[in-house]
């Protein structure tokens, strides 16, 4: 059950008030943090688990991580990289079953190691395998889940954005268990230190049906910086108007910052760019330190995923554009003759 308080963020870009807790301190908080690891490699975790242990750390209490897969052996290198990063212990449950962590299998394990465990708390990534994961385990545990928290101000009450980033929702939950994902680009990753945590190994136990079947995965390989964590991105929109502009422009750029590429939904379905390069709502969220929107108007959807980066560039023709709004520095200007000027003086810079 929730209460909620609505405010709308100035142009988009969002101080969120945090309430005095004092109060409401849950002195005995007991949270169980999911460590999620890679697709492409069980053995490391996604860089987004290390930003839900601290917003974890921010409830107060004891922080325990959860990692789970097919055997000990595999998730070693993940084990221990986990045990130095603050917790104040680990869980790893095994199972033949859970080496892809899909849903329906792994669900019942977390539901019950939550219950068991008397957690007070469930916190995890708001990715792809976390949307998927947590409200399953809700469902088994009969509460709500919260998604996508930016801020925790009292170990019962969150903040989390609605209609496209457009407004921020304060929500308090009644339930026992809270179980909430979090927006990693609004969480500091944890930090490794010379403590390391103690680590419970066992085999996983209420293991769920395999409902769905693992196939196959296709590992595209790049030398660019990885879009998720890149410290710069550079993006392309519809303005850039072709698949051969996309790629004679924001390339170019991008590899003269050595940034990643990223793309508005309009470029995508126009073709321009891969699906997996789309940033925004529907998705990739990221906050890195210079976002760069090339031909990008400023959709609500688009924005929604960049919004919270240090600084923003845009670069349009039309000085009416919404992306200007949020922009830090604007240039308004063909794109087709400002980007490749602007390369030109980056790689003389360079020299």
């Amino acid at each position: 059950m929730f209460s909620y308080a609505l405010r709308t963020p100035a142009a988009a870009r969002t101080s969120y008030r945090c309430f005095s807790a004092s109060a409401r301190r849950l002195q005995d908080a007991n949270v169980l943090c999911f460590l999620e690891t890679k697709v492409t490699d069980k053995s490391d975790m996604v860089p987004a688990a290390l930003n839900a242990i601290t917003a974890s750390k921010k409830i107060g209490g004891k922080v325990t991580g959860i990692l789970v897969g097919k055997d000990e052996a595999s998730m070693q290198p993940a084990i221990d990289k986990a045990k130095k990063l603050g917790l104040d212990s680990i869980l790893v449950r095994y199972a033949p079953a859970l080496e892809h962590v899909l849903a329906e299998p792994t669900a019942p394990v977390l539901a019950e190691l939550i219950k068991k465990g008397g957690y007070t708390h469930f916190a995890g990534p708001h990715s792809a395998l976390g949307k998927n994961i947590f409200p399953r385990v809700a469902g088994l545990l009969e509460v709500q889940q919260i998604s996508d928290v930016m801020s925790i101000s009292a170990p019962d009450t969150f903040t989390r954005p609605v209609y496209a980033g457009n407004a921020i929702s304060t929500v308090r939950s009644k339930d026992d268990i809270k179980l909430f994902t979090v927006r990693a680009s609004t969480w500091e990753p944890a930090q490794e230190g010379d403590k390391e945590a103690p680590v419970d190994v066992k085999e996983a136990e209420n293991v769920g049906p395999e409902q769905s079947q693992w196939i196959s995965e296709e590992i595209v390989k790049s030398e660019r910086p990885d879009l998720s964590s890149a410290p710069i991105v550079v993006s392309g929109g519809r303005g850039v108007k072709s698949k051969d502009a996309f790629d004679s422009t924001i390339i170019p750029l991008a590899d003269a910052l050595g940034a990643a590429i990223g793309a508005s939904r309009a470029a995508v379905d126009s073709g321009y760019a891969d699906n997996s390069l789309q940033v925004g709502q529907t998705g990739k969220v990221i906050a890195p330190e210079l976002y760069i929107a090339v031909g990008i108007s400023g959709a609500i959807q688009h924005l929604a995923g960049m919004k919270d980066s240090k600084t923003i560039v845009a670069i349009n023709k039309d000085a009416d554009a919404p992306i200007f709004q949020v922009a830090d520095v604007g240039l308004v200007a063909d794109l087709f003759e400002a980007v490749p000027e602007l390369t030109k003086k980056i790689e003389a810079a360079k020299q």
